[in-house]
């Protein structure tokens, strides 16, 4: 890819994750991000390696689709944050969003994936506020070994 087109995409600079996170002001941004990708991806022992390179240890994690559906609304309220848009626009980009709402009202009888990330979006802008951090849903917290698959055997 050319840098005229790297200049144009919308990634954040590399220095907005050395930060700390604006709702979490103790923790980095980038570990903020890291424990919940992790607890996305490694899910198989073939990711190990990716697990080792962000300095986990542990066996992946279990497959559970509800932390999953947080995991994911934590980042998506984190990213509307990081890329400072607005309470009503990430209300409107999330109507955007047609087959997810429909998915959701079949199965929840409400659109639960708007609803959820507006919510922690909500608890993050307090947290952002009052300076008191953003407590996560999760028990336990992301990424935490007491969600991981138990070590039976040992892999490479």
């Amino acid at each position: 890819m050319s840098d005229y087109i790297m200049y144009q995409l919308p990634f954040p600079e590399p220095a907005t994750f050395v930060g700390f996170a604006a709702w979490s002001p103790s923790v980095p941004l980038g570990g903020w991000v890291t424990q919940r990708v992790l607890e996305l991806v490694y899910t198989a022992w073939d990711i190990q390696p990716f697990a080792r390179d962000v300095g986990h240890s542990s066996p992946p994690f279990l497959w559970q689709p509800e932390r999953r559906f947080l995991l994911c609304c934590e980042l998506d309220a984190a990213f509307f944050h990081v890329y400072g848009i607005e309470r009503k626009d990430v209300d409107y980009i999330m109507d955007s969003f047609h087959l997810v709402r429909r998915d959701d009202e079949k199965a929840h009888g409400e659109y639960r994936t708007k609803r959820v990330i507006l919510e922690i979006y909500d608890e993050m802008t307090e947290a952002m506020k009052t300076g008191r951090p953003y407590q996560t849903r999760l028990d336990p917290p992301p990424a935490d070994p007491r969600v991981a698959h138990r070590a039976v055997m040992a892999h490479p």
